[in-house]
This record gives structure tokens, sequence and C-alpha cells, in this order.
């Protein structure tokens, strides 16, 4: 399978791209390269490979997510720089 110059140009319009012509015979070289890759893969006997779920074996190790709070109010409220009675004071973003 291998496109022509009038596709990259279709698929540069679509992608908002602009190429010269230089960059247009590069970028049709890099995707027959991709095209001619994947149809190497499409002759793969695969009829008796289970899918992957995973990429490795490796199994992550987590830790058990406990809630905890680990700044109370008051230490929050001491490292506002404008607070107003239990409350952070920020600007007005809306009017």
């Amino acid at each position: 399978m291998s496109t022509d110059i009038q596709t990259i140009r279709k698929i540069a319009h679509l992608a908002r791209l602009e190429f010269n012509e230089e960059k247009e015979q590069e970028m049709l070289q890099d995707l027959n390269k991709i095209l001619n890759w994947v149809d190497q893969l499409r002759e793969l006997d695969t009829e008796n490979v289970e899918p992957l779920i995973h990429m490795s074996e490796e199994v992550n190790v987590m830790r058990e997510d406990l809630a905890q709070n680990t700044v109370s109010h008051d230490e929050a409220l001491k490292n506002a720089p404008r607070k107003d009675s239990d409350y952070f004071r920020v600007p007005k973003v809306l009017e």
C-alpha cells in the first residue's frame, strides 16, 4: 500500500499543516514506510496468540488508601496571605 502526494496534501489540509515541496516528499516517504510496516504486521499469523491485557507481568504493589487530614484547618489559615475568620480571602474573579 502506498500513498501519493495528493493524499499527503489532503491530510495536511485536514490537519491544518503547511509543507513546502521538500517536506511534502519527506512526509510521503515517511507515511509510505509506516504503511509498509503495517502491511508487514498484517502478514503475521496471530491465530493462536492471546490478546495482551498488560504489557508486562509486573504487578504494582500499592499501599492501602487511607483518608487523613495532613494539615488542619487552622494550620492552613495560618499560611493564608489574607483570611476572613474561617475562610481564605481571594480576589474577586467574576463581577
